[in-house]
């Protein structure tokens, strides 16, 4: 995928981040492209809905909805932060060979682990990804643990 692709996708997953962030809730978003189309989005839902699974990248697959392991194959996952242990697990299982992060230095999950799986991980690092992030862990550092698991 090409710079002003990936831009492009990236930029609505900010968009997301921010949705979440207006709505109460951690800037995160994501974002779930095939064939050049976007079939899912979303952002971290966790505090709005009182959820326990609702990252970003949860809440773009549900969103994306039922969709063929051929799909998922051929599939782009835009996320605006490392996925952590349970995104990543998503992405495992569904077979999703590419995702792209904004930004990994306010949160890194198991990126070695899903590349020793084979998948395809670049990091960005998306310099309003990690501003979105900082400021936010700095103003929320409870909210920020509890999101994270610590």
């Amino acid at each position: 995928m090409d710079k002003e692709k990936i831009k492009k996708y990236m930029d609505v997953a900010i968009e997301e981040a921010k949705k979440g962030l207006a709505k109460g809730g951690i800037p995160i978003g994501s974002v779930l492209v095939i064939d050049d189309k976007i079939v899912g989005k979303g952002h971290n839902q966790r505090m709005q809905k009182g959820s326990a699974i609702l990252h970003a990248e949860m809440d773009c697959i549900e969103n994306a909805g039922r969709l063929t392991a051929k799909e998922y194959r051929k599939s782009v996952l835009f996320s605006t932060l490392s996925p952590c242990d349970m995104c990543s697990g998503a992405v495992l299982l569904y077979g999703i060979p590419t995702v792209i992060v904004g930004e990994n230095k306010t949160f890194q999950g198991p990126e070695q682990h899903v590349r020793d799986r084979g998948v395809n991980l670049t990091i960005l690092n998306d310099p309003e990804c990690i501003d979105l992030m900082e400021k936010f862990v700095k103003d929320n550092p409870t909210l920020w643990n509890e999101d994270i698991g610590e």
